[in-house]
């Protein structure tokens, strides 16, 4: 390869033009070829790790600052740390994605899960929700205050701990003592 040619057909690419980009193209074609026969990607066959390399060959032209001088050191580690990356990618995939995730049963519809709620669920989730009504019902307003505070309205110990000018420590204590106490009263009541 001659570095010079390549940096001048780099040049005219960023220029937009197209004789340069098919002639760049055919300058890393062997190195691409050799990528891609020696790569392996579940779901890819050769042609798409080959697209996968000219495709970050051309960001590569588009990202390349021109006063570096190293064109095809730049390219090259690109185009293998690209296929490095897609091989990580794909390895790391979810067995949930793809092909490994289809069940190929006549009843595939029973592995699937329900959108339904049961009757159970919704009235054990009703009885949960009364019986944390009631326990709030028991909180003094200060306790009341502050789980109002940092549970349903999103806040910090520490926010409400210098809204109320207390001690970090004093209130993070409160906090724990009215969970205690509205633990406490649940499990009473169950």
């Amino acid at each position: 390869m001659d570095f010079n040619y390549i940096e001048t057909l780099v040049t005219k690419c960023k220029n937009n033009d197209e004789l340069s980009k098919e002639k760049l193209a055919n300058e890393f074609k062997p190195l691409i070829l050799n990528i891609s026969k020696r790569t392996f990607i579940d779901g890819y066959d050769i042609h798409d790790i080959q697209n996968e390399c000219y495709q970050h060959l051309f960001k590569c032209v588009s990202m390349y600052n021109l006063d570096k001088h190293r064109f095809v050191a730049y390219a090259t580690n690109a185009i293998k740390n690209n296929i490095n990356d897609l091989i990580k990618k794909i390895k790391n995939r979810s067995s949930t994605e793809g092909y490994a995730a289809l069940s190929l049963c006549d009843n595939f519809e029973k592995d699937l899960p329900s959108q339904e709620v049961s009757l159970e669920d919704l009235l054990c989730d009703r009885c949960d929700y009364d019986e944390l009504r009631l326990a709030l019902n028991n909180l003094t307003k200060d306790e009341m205050e502050l789980i109002d505070f940092v549970f349903f309205k999103n806040n910090t110990v520490q926010n409400y701990a210098y809204l109320k000018n207390m001690c970090y420590s004093t209130a993070i204590l409160r906090k724990k003592l009215t969970l205690k106490k509205i633990s406490n009263y649940i499990s009473i009541c169950c």
